[in-house]
């Protein structure tokens, strides 16, 4: 394969998930969401469908193989030797789409031998673009707009999102739900209390519980239900080119991604 230019990859994904976005926001403004349920119980809409063809024709161009949630992916066997792969969620918090709250995304990652290294993260209702490229250090934050362009200034300084300083306050903010916790995170903010923190609950859809970290809105996400490789990649890059971790809450170290199981382990942002 010849040298990827990743600014190039960048912007093809980021114009992927802004049209993608067009078309969410087409069903979600009808409300013909025309639901269904996958094996695991889990909803699948017309939006989730038509966002991963428009995303897929854009990435097809690449020669890059694709993972998507809504795509037969291929056997282990076939993946395992591939250096680079997109990993794609057309439609990130299905179950925020229904629910018409506008916290649901548009999650697209280029992987590198297991390592997120280019994230986009378009959030349809507000515009919000979320985008990095890890091996540069760089994370952005713009409005995509009603343009039918590419914005012209993806990567202006202005548009840049730096590490926020570590807050020296005793209060800690902590991504999660507030309705509902399960033990292994109240013990987490248990042990944070008894570290002499206070903690405020934090609560988001989607991986936009990633940007609100990379935001510095909040200080650390702790993940201990199920997620997908799809569901984490785009987060866990714009996270990395600032500087922060996402880690396997077991071993410490970094989330590694095209595994034989595409099942993340529970993990850590911080």
């Amino acid at each position: 394969m010849n040298p990827i230019d990743l600014d190039q990859q960048l912007s093809l994904a980021v114009k992927a998930s802004i049209e993608a976005g067009k078309a969410i926001m087409e069903i979600y403004d009808s409300a013909d969401f025309e639901t269904e349920f996958k094996k695991d119980d889990s909803p699948l809409t017309r939006a989730d469908l038509e966002s991963n063809r428009v995303i897929m024709s854009y990435l097809t161009s690449t020669n890059i193989p694709i993972i998507s949630e809504e795509k037969k992916n291929l056997d282990y066997s076939e993946r395992k030797d591939w250096d680079f792969c997109w990993m794609v969620d057309p439609l990130d918090g299905t179950k925020e789409f229904i629910k018409r709250n506008g916290e649901f995304t548009v999650n697209i990652a280029l992987i590198k031998n297991g390592t997120p290294i280019l994230g986009v993260i378009y959030v349809p209702v507000t515009k919000e673009l979320y985008y990095a490229n890890v091996e540069e250090g760089k994370s952005y934050k713009i409005f995509g707009g009603d343009t039918e362009e590419l914005p012209q200034n993806l990567f202006d300084k202005e548009n840049r999102l730096l590490p926020k300083e570590k807050s020296r306050a005793s209060k800690t903010k902590v991504v999660g739900s507030r309705s509902h916790m399960n033990e292994h995170t109240e013990q987490f903010i248990e042990q944070l209390k008894n570290d002499g923190k206070s903690v405020e609950i934090v609560s988001k859809g989607s991986s936009l519980k990633f940007c609100i970290v990379a935001e510095g809105e909040a200080d650390i996400y702790p993940r201990v239900a199920p997620t997908m490789e799809w569901d984490t990649a785009a987060g866990h890059a714009i996270c990395a080119a600032i500087g922060l971790k996402v880690t396997n809450w077991e071993t410490g170290e970094d989330l590694i991604y095209n595994k034989e199981n595409l099942l993340n382990p529970f993990f850590l942002v911080k």
